[in-house]
């Protein structure tokens, strides 16, 4: 059965008390060590996106406004107080879109919820457990308003990354905070009323901003919450509440059903350092084996419709525009480029006269399929063979020592050059060993520019 859903509170009371129960109940060990996977990816992709001109930017913004003292950022050697850190954080880790991925939240929750998270543990002198904990009850909110709204709502516009992000912010701040559920319920509420992010920037500084903005207005609504300040208490099933503005129908079953395990379990990573949904077709691109590119004649790659609205810009002429196109993604693969290399997707990669012209021979169709996740690829070569493969990137690591293996190998090519070997392996081995005897302070000490 699901959890039941009272006249008082309605759907938001029923997740109030289940966010209550996440401060005490255990976590099993596969949720915990996927727990450090998220967070280590985290890291690894927000040091590399240290001084992308969107971050320096929010920064001299913040410091123009008096931003100073507080946390410290990663990989840079500023200061900001914590509502500014975090914002500059959360946006930062978005900014190369080379961050997880969960299909039940239809976004990008790390990038929400851990900034929120990692900064209050930070200013709260609490431990990687308390840390872990937040996390997991963060990815577990933001999953599960996720399959609440439905598809309906990534559907109309929305960046699930900016405004369920938000709830799962909240969330985790919530539990480092401590809150009860009087105080949650309104924390519910006022992250709700915050919660905001639109598909139509794609491609921009402002998408990064969501995650940013999303972490800090979390935060912020946990933070008011918890000294009293008051909102709606069902945010999520009120008339002109969060659902009945932003979905075409709530599915609350799904969303409170119990499961087997977390939510976080569930979750994705990339390894090409573009949008998610340009990976199916990358991989599937790899699979044929080694093509030359004169060879090719004509791309056919057949995506599920959806995909039309998110990673479909036909002619990119920046590197972030690159990231959302599936044609552009697919010449890449097609050419050898190593994907996984964020400096591959610049300005001057976009101009290259041989991925123009590949990417001028990829069509792109839309197409039903079981999963919304499988792409095929179809390439005609110049003799007339056809080759086809399809791949399918949104099933979950079965073996997550593999994945760990994967993600090191990520981070540790995003972090030597910001912190040098050592350093960057002495990072890695703390996350993996995180728990309550872990010193926060001293891990965030290591992520400091030199």
């Amino acid at each position: 059965m699901m959890i039941a859903i009272d006249g008082a509170g309605g759907i938001t009371g029923a997740f109030t008390h289940l966010l209550a129960g996440l401060g005490t109940k255990a976590i099993d060990e596969e949720a915990m060590t996927v727990a450090r996977h998220c967070l280590l990816d985290w890291i690894g992709v927000s040091l590399a996106a240290r001084h992308e001109p969107l971050v320096d930017i929010l920064v001299e913004t913040a410091r123009e406004e008096g931003g100073g003292g507080g946390l410290p950022l990663p990989g840079r050697p500023e200061t900001l107080p914590l509502t500014q850190a975090v914002t500059v954080i959360g946006a930062m880790s978005h900014a190369l879109d080379y961050d997880d991925v969960h299909l039940a939240m239809q976004g990008h929750p790390g990038v929400a919820v851990i900034p929120a998270a990692w900064a209050l543990a930070l200013a709260e002198g609490r431990d990687g457990a308390a840390l872990i904990r937040a996390i997991v009850g963060g990815f577990e909110i933001a999953c599960r308003v996720g399959l609440l709204v439905g598809p309906s709502h990534y559907a109309r516009g929305w960046h699930a990354t900016g405004t369920v992000g938000t709830f799962g912010a909240m969330a985790a701040s919530a539990l480092l905070l401590g809150l009860d559920e009087d105080r949650i319920a309104h924390g519910f509420g006022i992250a709700g009323t915050q919660a905001a992010g639109l598909k139509a920037v794609f491609g921009t500084m402002s998408k990064p901003l969501h995650a940013g903005r999303a972490a800090a207005n979390g935060l912020t609504a946990a933070r008011l919450a918890a000294r009293g300040f008051t909102s709606h208490p069902d945010i999520l099933g009120a008339a002109q509440g969060f659902g009945d503005t932003q979905s075409d129908g709530l599915n609350a079953e799904a969303a409170l059903a119990p499961a087997p395990g977390f939510m976080i379990r569930d979750t994705l990573f990339k390894y090409h350092a573009a949008c998610y949904l340009t990976h199916s077709a990358i991989e599937a691109v790899h699979s044929l084996g080694r093509i030359h590119p004169d060879a090719v004649r004509r791309v056919v790659v057949r995506v599920d419709p959806g995909h039309l609205k998110v990673c479909n810009i036909p002619a990119p002429t920046t590197g972030l525009e690159m990231k959302f196109s599936l044609r552009m993604t697919a010449a890449l693969a097609l050419a050898g480029e190593d994907t996984a290399r964020e400096a591959l997707f610049a300005d001057a990669t976009a101009a290259r006269p041989d991925l123009v012209r590949l990417r001028d021979a990829v069509t792109v169709e839309p197409r039903a399929a079981p999963s919304s996740t499988l792409s095929e690829v179809e390439v005609e070569l110049a003799d007339g063979a056809i080759r086809r493969a399809a791949f399918d990137v949104g099933v979950p690591a079965a073996d997550l020592d593999r994945q760990w293996q994967r993600l090191s190998a990520k981070f540790l090519g995003l972090a030597r050059p910001v912190l040098g070997e050592d350093r960057s392996r002495e990072v890695l081995g703390r996350v993996q060993r995180l728990d309550a005897r872990t010193d926060l302070a001293a891990l965030a000490g290591l992520l400091a520019a030199s």
